[in-house]
């Protein structure tokens, strides 16, 4: 923790300084220092949190912030131009994985535009009009991602695990929000009816401002806290703080994953209930 006793100019000189410490000592000393200075009105809270989101971009990668593979809206390849009009009028997407055989098996990206630019030609073929799909890791950071997206001019990246798996995909928006918080994103759950989400897997996906009574009338749960009254609520009320992302939280047989966060709120987790239902620990 900053000494209170020295001055903000004090403090900072003495982060420019070398010392014999780590690079995350360092940069907790930075975070201390620069949460200081906006409580001493040298910066405002919006700027604190998104300098706070930079330092949490460099500690991330693809696989904490993408869109599995079982939320995406595919395109198959040998679909119908009216098949694909309809999937694109119904999920409203700007950028479509377009897939041939298996979704394994990605040959490209639609942009809706162009759907809309070429669909009404007599000769109009997809897979005349589909981009490049650009493929990456999911150990990739979202420091060099986000640098790739702004050299590149793409907005849309396919993840792939160590078998070359489709795991999800990653958008330029998803990297941003960890640093400006939330954009209203094409991917982002929106309707009051999704705000839980049923996954393959048997997880749930829940928006951090689901109610607690959803909550428990989805798992069964007796959720019940009079300062709170969403999830995001109960374990922010927990642990005293915001989680990271990728933090797991366990709550009465219940361990809450966050997918989407940033310095100021959580936006996305996970909810899988536990073998044993062990008291809280976090």
């Amino acid at each position: 923790m900053p000494d209170p006793d020295k001055s903000l100019l004090e403090r900072l000189a003495e982060f420019l300084t070398p010392q014999p410490t780590s690079a995350t000592e360092r940069r907790q000393e930075l975070i201390e220092t620069l949460r200081a200075a906006q409580i001493e009105g040298f910066i405002d809270a919006d700027a604190l949190s998104m300098i706070e989101g930079v330092f949490q971009v460099g500690e991330l990668c693809a696989r904490d912030i993408l869109v599995p593979r079982a939320q995406i809206d595919w395109i198959d390849i040998d679909s119908s131009v009216t098949e694909v009009i309809q999937t694109v009028i119904s999920a409203a997407h700007s950028r479509y994985p377009v897939y041939e055989g298996s979704k394994d098996a990605v040959v490209g990206i639609l942009l809706a535009k162009d759907l809309l630019r070429h669909a009404s030609e007599a000769n109009f073929q997809l897979r005349d009009w589909l981009r490049p799909a650009v493929f990456i890791p999911e150990s990739k950071r979202l420091s060099v991602l986000l640098r790739d997206f702004r050299a590149n001019r793409n907005h849309l990246a396919i993840v792939v695990d160590e078998y070359s798996n489709v795991a999800g995909i990653v958008t330029i928006e998803d990297v941003l929000e960890q640093i400006v918080g939330d954009i209203e994103d094409e991917h982002d759950i929106d309707e009051d009816a999704d705000n839980v989400l049923l996954l393959a897997n048997g997880d749930i996906r829940l928006k951090g401002m689901t109610e607690l009574d959803q909550l428990n009338a989805t798992l069964g749960t007796q959720f019940d806290d009079d300062d709170v009254e969403t999830v995001a609520g109960l374990i922010t009320h927990h642990l005293g703080r915001i989680p990271r992302l990728g933090e797991r939280v366990q709550i009465e047989g219940i361990e809450f994953e966050v997918q989407r966060a940033d310095p100021r709120q959580i936006h996305v987790l996970l909810a899988r209930r536990l073998a044993s239902d062990n008291s809280l620990s976090a």
